[in-house]
């Protein structure tokens, strides 16, 4: 069996890990709070969350919808974060009653799950999508465990010929992508035509990673890498 299939097989039972009650980062100009779901099907080395995505989740749809319908009126939307979110078969049951309830909703997401992110999106169920951007092919497996850069691909194009409300980020670390991979990730998506905002983040100092790396002191900085398609912000 591949590593692919036996983390897919570990995610079966994939559901809530974690709540973070209240943020103003997260959603842009909207509070909301973020539910964590358990499980992934990559393995990135710079992963910060070890533990949500190895294990099991404690909180089911109903006691999240519960909570969160208590907090109506007070927080504007909803994200849906990880792990990989689009691994929960009913997720897209838990969005509907969150929409009916008045809730924007954000999706995290690293792509993999095209098919689900269509309908999701097709049934007028999300507000805006963050889309990871790990690495181009031959890099993919490197920083992601995983063989699932075509899944990626289909799931970008698809957020671009409707010209979804979407942004693509990349998380950088000096290990796993140099400067000469992140300009060709730009070229990459210019040529895709994207003209979104696309954001690279900074590695995180100082914890712990799927990965073990070490901290990484080569930080890029605004103004590093640019294109004539689209704006590219860094964040810390």
């Amino acid at each position: 069996m591949s590593n692919e299939s036996i983390l897919l097989k570990q995610a079966v039972t994939n559901s809530i890990y974690h709540i973070t009650p209240f943020t103003l980062l997260d959603f842009p100009d909207k509070t909301a709070c973020i539910i964590w779901f358990a499980g992934c099907n990559m393995r990135c080395h710079y992963c910060y969350n070890p533990d949500m995505v190895r294990s099991k989740g404690t909180i089911s749809h109903e006691d999240a919808f519960k909570w969160i319908s208590s907090r109506k009126g007070f927080l504007d939307g909803v994200v849906l974060s990880g792990g990989e979110c689009l691994m929960d078969k009913k997720i897209e049951s838990f969005i509907q009653k969150l929409k009916e309830q008045g809730f924007l909703i954000k999706i995290d997401t690293n792509g993999s799950y095209p098919w689900r992110l269509k309908s999701i999106i097709q049934n007028q169920l999300v507000h805006y999508i963050a889309l990871d951007f790990k690495a181009l092919p031959n890099q993919f497996y490197k920083v992601t465990q995983s063989g699932l850069f075509n899944k990626f691909q289909q799931s970008l194009d698809f957020l671009i010929n409707i010209n979804a409300s979407f942004e693509v980020r990349t998380t950088i670390h000096s290990q796993l992508l140099g400067s000469q991979d992140l300009m060709q990730m730009i070229h990459y998506l210019e040529s895709r035509n994207y003209t979104g905002t696309y954001y690279l983040q900074n590695f995180f100092n100082d914890c712990n990673t799927l990965g073990e790396l070490p901290n990484d002191y080569q930080l890029i900085k605004q103004g590093d890498f640019s294109s004539t398609k689209f704006e590219i912000i860094v964040r810390s």
